[in-house]
């Protein structure tokens, strides 16, 4: 998956919008960011980055730690940085969900 086919899955979840978030694009549902997108001629590479539940995040940290990217001073449990082409792209999609379900309302859930 690169950066485009990740804001088409976060614009497909109910009520993902679009916003700006300093140099970034973010995807939030009802105001809370579930994901953001670093720009990749700042980095070279495409990155997400994902709220996803710390569960997940130490379950990435054995499986997939290649494609993780450190976010330096600004670690957080949960948050987690990836190189998208280092992951593979089903497992990307299902982090990107998990990361909207994360945010969003409970009545929203799919």
């Amino acid at each position: 998956m690169n950066q485009d086919d990740i804001r088409g899955l976060a614009l497909s979840l109910p009520e993902a919008e679009e916003h700006p978030h300093f140099d970034r694009a973010s995807f939030r549902v009802r105001g809370k960011i579930f994901a953001t997108l670093p720009p990749r001629e700042k980095y070279g590479e495409d990155l997400v980055v994902l709220m996803i539940p710390p569960e997940i995040k130490e379950s990435l940290l054995e499986t997939d730690a290649g494609a993780i990217v450190s976010l330096g001073n600004w670690e957080r449990p949960g948050v987690v940085q990836l190189a998208t082409a280092r992951i593979e792209s089903a497992k990307l999609a299902d982090l990107v969900r998990a990361s909207w379900r994360r945010v969003a309302p409970k009545k929203l859930q799919i």
